[in-house]
């Protein structure tokens, strides 16, 4: 069935996976990276707000709970840049780093639930491929961080 605020979802999230990744493989700092990365923010800010209209289990489910984190990572990503605190560059890396992390993450809960079928299977599928995920998330994050402390 046909959903105008599933489609935008969707659109929002495809723009978010693509502009995260571009970020995540580009060289941090530049206009580029600040341009791309605004996409992003502003996507995922859109994809996490669409993501309260949509209601799959009758009502408020784990995916609107791992939403809500998505749109703290985000915004506590961002805080640090607009405050330059002390650190603020190492803060912004991992937070945002990580939402990208949990962007991928969330992708494999909504295969999920578009391919498996028995909810047994379903569980076991989402979480050993968010686990694989998040694993190769923080091997990558930890690896790139210390080549940005090193800057």
């Amino acid at each position: 069935m046909f959903s105008t605020i599933g489609f935008l979802h969707l659109l929002f999230s495809i723009i978010s996976m693509i502009t995260g990744l571009i970020v995540i493989l580009n060289t941090k700092g530049t206009k580029f990276h600040k341009k791309v990365g605004n996409v992003y923010v502003v996507n995922m800010l859109l994809l996490n707000i669409s993501s309260f209209f949509i209601s799959n289990f009758n009502g408020f489910s784990i995916f609107h709970f791992f939403a809500i984190v998505s749109l703290i990572t985000i915004l506590a990503g961002m805080y640090p840049v607009l405050k330059r605190s002390e650190n603020w560059l190492q803060k912004h890396y991992y937070f945002m780093a990580w939402s990208v992390v949990g962007l991928y993450c969330a992708f494999w809960s909504e295969v999920g639930t578009r391919f498996v079928k028995n909810m047994q299977d379903f569980w076991w599928a989402v979480a050993i491929a968010t686990f694989l995920t998040a694993f190769l998330g923080n091997y990558f994050i930890k690896k790139n961080a210390k080549k940005l402390t090193e800057q």
